[in-house]
């Protein structure tokens, strides 16, 4: 049921719930919801019984208001909200206010080990799901922190226990892009590792580790290096390609040309982050050069506004491009010069 809104003053807009134990999950523990949505909004907000009442500058209280309700609807929908979800909710609505939160946060992708729900958390996320379901080949581009990584894992997954795919391959250029293992102490899992830990690490979160192991030593899911890919067709398989801006052009080329029959795969990366030899261009650039006319291909692109790590990642980002621009700048104006 749509909760009640009232402004029974100039300054003040309240809104009534129909239902104690909804209402007290959307407060979250100890008013912590209640308390992000002033913080980050800019209102003030009193709690009279079901009522919520809405106070402060009259778009900031709309804004508040349609964040509440919109988080309240999600609750109906027997969704759990946490606190990373009202600041997605207070990050969504305040770029677009027509913006509806059920239609982003009710795409279930995947149910980890633990019974944690993967959703994407953005309309850009949204639109990068919806590319993955529709598109044989999805370029995600953006910067660290925007679950371009995680939520390709999570669809895999989900579509290797639907065994839409056969197995599951996660990739990633190692040492740099250099990919000269031979020049590493130890045996072969030891030169690895190092370089795919992070896939690790994202596969355990959503696999138990037991079930996770038993599933890559039966090869239905493979992490290895991009170097590993080299002579191989790839069919019945969704293949995830990590840290795809530190490809040269040859390996980028020999990367998407593994593709076989009943494949997805999906490349993501961040061209703001290149650890390439200096010259050497990035074939995740040069992909974005050659391959933006094929219709068969989609390109999803992210921006520190998608964030979805700690709130100050974003700030941080956005601290080191205003940065980096400042530096470009002079050198700019010396060679219009």
């Amino acid at each position: 049921m749509e909760p009640e809104h009232r402004t029974p003053r100039d300054d003040t807009l309240e809104i009534q719930f129909d239902d104690h134990r909804r209402f007290h999950e959307l407060l979250g523990q100890h008013d912590e919801h209640i308390k992000t949505v002033e913080r980050l909004v800019g209102v003030r907000i009193g709690i009279a019984d079901t009522t919520l009442l809405v106070a402060g500058d009259p778009v900031e209280r709309e804004l508040a208001a349609r964040i509440l309700t919109q988080l309240y609807g999600l609750i109906e929908n027997e969704l759990p909200v946490y606190l990373s979800d009202v600041e997605a909710a207070v990050r969504i609505l305040s770029r677009d206010r027509s913006a509806k939160l059920k239609d982003i946060f009710l795409d279930t992708i995947y149910i980890t080990a633990n019974k944690r729900v993967v959703t994407p958390k953005s309309v850009a996320q949204k639109a990068y799901i919806e590319a993955i379901r529709n598109y044989d080949i999805v370029f995600g581009i953006g910067p660290a922190g925007t679950g371009k990584t995680y939520l390709a894992m999570a669809m895999a997954l989900s579509e290797l226990v639907r065994n839409n795919v056969a197995r599951m391959i996660l990739t990633r250029p190692a040492v740099e892009a250099g990919e000269k293992l031979g020049f590493l102490p130890g045996d072969l899992a030891e030169k690895v590792n190092p370089y795919l830990r992070p896939l690790y690490d994202a596969l355990h979160d959503m696999v138990d580790f037991d079930r996770a192991r038993r599933m890559v030593e039966r090869g239905t899911i493979e992490v290895a290096p991009l170097a590993f890919m080299r002579g191989r067709t790839l069919n019945d398989s969704f293949v995830i390609l990590d840290e795809a801006q530190n490809t040269t052009g040859e390996q980028m080329k020999m990367f998407l040309t593994r593709l076989g029959y009943g494949s997805k795969a999906v490349i993501t990366g961040d061209v703001t982050q290149i650890d390439l030899p200096a010259g050497k261009p990035s074939g995740l650039k040069e992909a974005q050069a050659i391959l933006s006319g094929i219709p068969g291909i989609r390109f999803c692109y992210f921006t520190e506004r998608d964030v979805v790590r700690h709130p100050l990642v974003q700030d941080i980002i956005t601290a080191y491009d205003r940065s980096d621009a400042q530096r470009r700048s002079p050198a700019d104006s010396e060679r219009k010069d």
